[in-house]
């Protein structure tokens, strides 16, 4: 079992930066890929970007490509991801998923945190 829990996400202005990441405890998450999602009031989630449980594949959706950056510490059991250039549009609760893939695919993640909020004002 794993169990992921997200944190650095608030409320920012557009422009603006965050970091999020996500702790993962329970099991080690160094053979698992890992991804990124948003899901905002209204809407189905959303893919953001996944990597390789090496770390040498990344995948983004082209909605946060050039903006987003996911990066992983295997040693720390964490995801990151680099939040630059923010957009009011991008105001959505955040998640971290783990699975035995990377894809875009929510139901590829066996493993998924309780998200963490971010908000972009204008």
């Amino acid at each position: 079992q794993v169990h992921l829990v997200e944190s650095g996400g608030g409320l920012v202005q557009a422009g603006g930066s965050l970091r999020l990441s996500c702790a993962a405890s329970g099991r080690t998450v160094s053979s698992y890929g890992l991804g990124w999602f948003r899901q905002a009031p209204g809407k189905e989630r959303e893919f953001l970007v996944a990597i390789s449980w090496s770390g040498s594949t990344t995948n983004y959706a082209d909605s946060v490509k050039g903006r987003f950056t996911i990066s992983r510490d295997n040693a720390k059991n964490t995801v990151f991801l680099q939040m630059n250039s923010l957009k009011p549009g991008d105001t959505a609760v955040y998640y971290c998923a783990a699975g035995s893939q990377s894809t875009a695919r929510s139901t590829d993640y066996n493993y998924w945190g309780q998200g963490t909020q971010v908000t972009v004002s204008s």
